[in-house]
């Protein structure tokens, strides 16, 4: 009887456990896809993004929130912490080093890297903040929350897709190239509210031909920086996780 009475106990508390793990991964969820955009759509709607520094600011500390409620929900190692303070520093970096070349930036494969071996929430965070603070060298504007909030979603579903990424190479340069195509169509969007102050779909269309030779740049980088820094990245995270027992993806977890 009483280990019967110990093993529903023990049911009854991975449920609850379960419970609350599907309620954070909604909050997670609703933060990244309902929050942000929200925010986005608030600075456009009301304040015409005159006040794009606070946009900015709200949206990177709601880029914040999705990894820490994972990163609680892991009990993971300050390590992590540092280790994604690195990778955004890199990608910081590598788009500075890189400014002289329009379109041609590491800063998508290193997201998409750090994704595959934090996890998406993480993934998302590395995106948003490589793009606001890199953007203290090449100008802060109304663009910046649209950079933060795309290089965030490549990141994201990046980490969703970690483990097929991992396996195959030809993928991985497959979301690359997908990768530079949404950024560039995503900005246009931006570009067009921007000049028109609501959605024009013939500039649009014309926005979009314009950055045609932008956005093949941007796709080509892409898939040039994942195959050189893919494999010596990926490797020296995975011993470092090995090491350490460290950054199991909050999707696995």
């Amino acid at each position: 009887m009483r280990r019967r009475g110990e093993a529903g106990e023990c049911a009854m508390s991975e449920g609850n456990s379960g419970k609350r793990g599907g309620r954070r991964r909604g909050l997670r969820y609703g933060i990244i896809f309902g929050a942000i955009p929200a925010v986005l759509a608030i600075g456009i709607l009301c304040f015409q993004d005159r006040q794009y520094a606070l946009i900015s600011a709200a949206a990177a500390v709601l880029s914040c929130v999705p990894f820490f409620l994972a990163f609680e929900r892991r009990n993971a190692h300050v390590k992590e912490l540092v280790l994604l303070a690195v990778m955004t520093a890199l990608s910081v970096a590598g788009r500075i080093a890189f400014a002289f070349v329009p379109g041609f930036k590491p800063v998508t494969a290193i997201v998409v890297i750090t994704a595959m071996s934090f996890g998406g929430e993480a993934g998302f965070l590395t995106g948003a903040l490589s793009a606001v603070l890199s953007n203290f060298y090449f100008g802060q504007g109304p663009w910046t929350p649209f950079q933060m909030f795309i290089w965030g979603l490549i990141g994201f579903f990046a980490g969703l897709l970690g483990q097929r990424l991992k396996r195959s190479r030809v993928l991985l340069f497959l979301y690359g190239i997908l990768a530079g195509v949404l950024f560039s169509l995503w900005m246009d969007i931006w570009t067009v509210l921007w000049q028109d102050g609501f959605f024009n779909f013939r500039r649009y269309g014309a926005a979009v031909v314009s950055a045609l030779p932008f956005m093949a740049v941007y796709a080509a980088s892409n898939v040039i920086f994942l195959f050189l820094l893919a494999k010596p990245m990926g490797e020296k995270l995975e011993r470092v996780r090995i090491k350490y027992g460290l950054m199991e993806p909050a999707d696995k977890a």
